[in-house]
């Protein structure tokens, strides 16, 4: 069973098109190019859900 932080990894490559180079080659196959992006675009979530949920907290 994936954890929350893996799921949303796989889902951000499947969105940029990068699930089945992700199959092929595994994590380390990817550029760093395409490992930044997956990498941002987890932070930019993680920081819209926090903020998300210290909104509802107030």
């Amino acid at each position: 069973m994936l954890s929350k932080d893996q799921r949303l990894k796989y889902e951000i490559a499947e969105e940029l098109g990068l699930l089945e180079k992700l199959k092929e080659v595994g994590w380390a196959g990817l550029s760093a190019a395409e490992s930044g992006r997956i990498g941002g675009l987890i932070a930019a979530r993680k920081k819209k859900e926090d903020e998300t949920d210290s909104y509802f907290e107030s």
